[in-house]
């Protein structure tokens, strides 16, 4: 009886539902355009340009160089603002890293990074881990707003209360963009599909679903729609779900392409009236892009039907007295509507004593063998609470429960 009970609280304490906390920061873009800098960045990052200037440093055959990869690397830096901790080695390392769902690597500065971008940063050092395995092969990561170069190892990493020894990850030793310069996250924790990775090996929800570490082979996101001192700004749930943080019910829709969380949408409606993706179209649901996004003739469009126009950020904006009469914006996924209010899809910043009001939509193009592409970020996870189950390849969305507005 003694060995039985012994068993099931080991098996017990094998297994966990771990919560961490997810804090938000400025974006990139938000410092770039507060120090005058987001117009000469724009022009030297857009993924032809990388790639004319930085293509020869990367090793040969890195799996994002190839034809039609570059514009497919749809995570992007320049917005990304909700971040959390985890920890690598032992004794531990502490970093700050965005779990993205629109890529699958993790990856922190190493301690020989020549970059500046680096010593703003916490960098991992090997020599003081006791647990630390070398491997030697070297990867590059092209993404469409930074790109990095740097060695492979493995390592204890800890998430929460959540133990993976020997996992793969990158340690970044050139990370030549401004981008990273000004980034607040000193990494990134890809969440994405395996065929996804840049890093051969397995992702890190891949392994603990493998190490038969979480309760299910599931983790969801909360994104809060402001910060505070007393509570976090978000959530991110590794094997399970928080129903506090929701309300029911939750509508499952199948993953069509295992790399990004790729699902099936219908069509985009704008107060009522289906204008985008009338026969249907893909869309991806990542918590590592700050905006929607859209083929660039759809968004062109859309700006106009909201009241948007360009501003001299190469930002469309609207004019903040006019939020309550601007139209409702619906996504329709597997027959189910997702509707936003312009409260919702229009982002409210200072500059400077001025309040902008931004528009929350923006164009990007995507080479898919299918039918165009759409991101649903933040903007759009911010109202939904969003699941992935990697049991039964779906993600699962439902209204997220906000505190009320003061």
């Amino acid at each position: 009886m003694f060995r039985l009970l012994l068993l099931l609280f080991l098996t017990w304490m094998s297994s966990a539902l771990v919560s961490v906390p997810l804090r938000r920061t400025r974006s990139i873009r938000t410092r770039l355009r507060a120090d005058g800098l987001l117009n000469e960045f724009l022009k030297d990052h857009t993924p032809d340009m990388i790639s004319r200037r930085y293509a020869q440093c990367f090793p040969s055959g890195t799996p994002s160089l190839r034809l039609g990869r570059i514009s497919e690397r749809i995570y992007n830096f320049m917005d990304a603002q909700f971040y959390g901790e985890i920890s690598l080695g032992t004794p531990e390392q502490n970093f700050s890293v965005i779990f993205d769902t629109g890529s699958a690597d993790l990856w922190v500065p190493s301690s020989y990074c020549v970059s500046e971008a680096c010593a703003n940063h916490r960098c991992f050092k090997a020599f003081k881990s006791t647990s630390f395995i070398h491997d030697g092969r070297r990867f590059g990561i092209h993404y469409g707003s930074g790109h990095l170069l740097g060695t492979m190892a493995r390592d204890t990493l800890k998430i929460g209360g959540l133990t993976i020894p020997n996992q793969e990850f990158g340690e970044s030793v050139y990370e030549p963009s401004e981008a990273f310069l000004s980034a607040k996250f000193d990494g990134v924790l890809g969440l994405a599909y395996q065929s996804l990775a840049e890093i051969l090996g397995s992702p890190v929800f891949d392994n603990m679903i493998e190490q038969k570490i979480v309760d299910q082979p599931v983790f969801s996101f909360y994104l809060s729609r402001k910060s505070s001192h007393t509570r976090p700004a978000g959530e991110l749930l590794l094997g399970g779900t928080n129903e506090a943080l929701y309300i029911g019910p939750i509508k499952w829709h199948p993953v069509t392409a295992k790399g990004y969380w790729q699902i099936r949408m219908d069509s985009v409606a704008v107060q009522g009236v289906s204008l985008f993706c009338p026969v249907g179209c893909e869309a991806i649901v990542d918590t590592g892009t700050s905006l929607i996004a859209g083929p660039t003739s759809d968004i062109v469009r859309l700006q106009q039907l909201i009241g948007a126009t360009p501003s001299h950020f190469g930002e469309f904006v609207v004019d903040c007295a006019r939020l309550s009469s601007l139209p409702q914006v619906t996504f329709v996924l597997n027959g189910t509507e997702y509707t936003l209010t312009s409260e919702q899809y229009i982002r409210k910043e200072r500059l400077g004593k001025n309040e902008i009001c931004f528009s929350g939509f923006q164009a990007v193009d995507i080479i898919s063998s299918k039918e165009p592409l759409w991101i649903l970020g933040d903007v759009f996870l911010t109202e939904y609470y969003s699941i992935f189950d990697k049991e039964h390849d779906q993600v699962g969305l439902a209204r997220a429960r906000h505190p009320p507005e003061p």
